[in-house]
């Protein structure tokens, strides 16, 4: 009897959850959803994919707009057809994620809608735009009002009104000299009117196309006019721009050379000149004579170097001593690299052309003639550092043919052992300052160099 009991308790237990799964198979699902197996492919343990079917009527139900991402699915609520729909077996819950298929309840009718709403026609842009220009006009007004200072300027459309009315041009170089030379030789311009023009070519002939430009107007011949001047301020002038329209340009030399400007400028040098003169005719004769062998041989048959020798002598200030010392130290140096320069055999035609127009300038046996073995000592009196430097240059220079007359100038022996000693103090000075090589030093190196030469 007692083993009859201990079987009846599984029996009952078992039919009494038989009776329960079959009510709970027999209730109708809130939701209504049929799964369907994914033939794709889950996408790993987060659960199995649903294809839900909605059997109630929709539109009593709250419809969820899935989107890309998974997210919970509440009782009660409906997905629209072609969602994907799965259990999470580790939360039991429901997900759903946006299917492949279009919405439902996202038709093209709902879409051409918010298209409508989110746009604009044209006449409203047009209405917006003139909403903002008042919007700012008013702000305009009330910044000016609240600003005294804005006040006080004209509006920038005025401006460029006014400025269109006057129909300004910008000139270029060219018309600028054109204009220039046509006021020059007007007759109804001043003296004064005439300096202030030529100073205004003389900066621009500093570029070589504005200074060939020039010539190619006839500017050249205007300023050559000028250095005959009977008044020395033009003719201070002239010779500055003709200086300048010289400097580094091939082109003007050489027609400067063939318009007969060597022979005016050494007139001018030859005659009795202001000092303020003087300097710039020099200027230009150094312009005129650099690189260009052609011109230093004219310059030499035509006594040039007598014509600086007697305005050496006449210049007792220094001036004009270490420019004449400087032109000449450039000549000789300018010879001598060129001849170095031929030995090469690997130069070109043209520079053996050049190394022959220089072998026709017989400088140095110029400078022994005129006497310029004794007179470029005289510029170590100066008390000048810069005029003994450029003297100490050019004696070293000239050393090949004045060596015999310098041994025998007792003057200049004792000028360099006075000037020795007098720079021996100064290097002391500046190796205290910490200058090793300074410039005192470089002006004793030239002394012995010189020195060592004599002996």
């Amino acid at each position: 009897m007692r083993l009859s009991s201990c079987s009846a308790a599984p029996a009952l237990l078992l039919l009494l959850l038989c009776c329960h799964i079959s009510s709970i198979l027999g209730q109708k699902s809130d939701s209504a959803l049929t799964v369907v197996e994914n033939t794709e492919g889950g996408e790993g343990a987060g659960g199995d994919e649903e294809e839900v079917t909605v059997d109630e009527d929709e539109e009593d139900l709250e419809v969820v707009q899935p989107t890309d991402e998974w997210q919970t699915l509440k009782p009660g609520q409906a997905v629209p057809a072609g969602s994907h729909v799965r259990l999470n077996l580790q939360t039991g819950q429901r997900e759903v994620r946006l299917g492949e298929e279009k919405l439902k309840y996202w038709t093209e009718e709902h879409r051409e809608k918010e298209e409508v709403e989110s746009s604009f026609s044209p006449e409203q842009l047009k209405q917006a735009m003139k909403k903002i220009k008042e919007d700012m006009n008013s702000v305009s007004k009330d910044t000016e009002q609240q600003d005294p200072v804005a006040s006080q300027y004209r509006p920038l459309e005025e401006l460029k009104r006014d400025m269109a009315q006057l129909d300004l041009l910008v000139e270029t170089d060219v018309q600028i000299m054109r204009r220039l030379l046509d006021q020059l030789n007007s007759s109804n311009s001043t003296t004064e009117q005439k300096l202030s023009i030529l100073l205004e070519l003389e900066y621009l002939v500093h570029q070589v196309d504005n200074a060939q430009t020039l010539c190619s107007m006839g500017g050249l011949q205007n300023i050559l006019q000028g250095l005959n001047s009977s008044d020395f301020r033009i003719q201070e002038r002239c010779a500055f721009v003709l200086g300048s329209a010289l400097s580094s340009n091939p082109v003007v030399q050489v027609k400067a050379a063939e318009s007969g400007a060597l022979q005016t400028l050494l007139t001018m040098l030859a005659t009795t000149q202001p000092l303020q003169v003087k300097k710039k005719v020099l200027f230009a004769v150094a312009s005129l004579l650099r690189h260009f062998p052609y011109a230093q041989r004219h310059f030499l048959s035509h006594g040039g170097l007598q014509v600086l020798s007697e305005l050496f002598r006449a210049d007792r200030g220094g001036v004009l001593r270490t420019r004449i010392v400087t032109m000449l130290y450039d000549m000789i140096s300018e010879k001598e690299l060129i001849s170095q320069a031929g030995l090469d055999p690997a130069l070109d035609a043209s520079h053996e052309e050049r190394v022959r127009q220089y072998s026709k300038v017989s400088l140095q046996g110029e400078l022994l003639e005129k006497g310029w073995c004794s007179l470029v000592p005289q510029l170590l009196e100066s008390t000048e550092h810069d005029y003994r430097e450029k003297a100490l240059r050019a004696l070293l220079a000239m050393a090949p043919v004045c060596l015999d007359q310098y041994r025998s100038d007792s003057t200049l022996l004792g000028s360099l052992l006075y000037l020795r000693d007098q720079y021996q103090e100064m290097v002391r000075s500046e190796m205290i300052l910490g200058e090793e090589n300074g410039y005192f030093a470089e002006i004793i190196e030239l002394i012995d160099a010189l020195q060592v030469k004599m002996k």
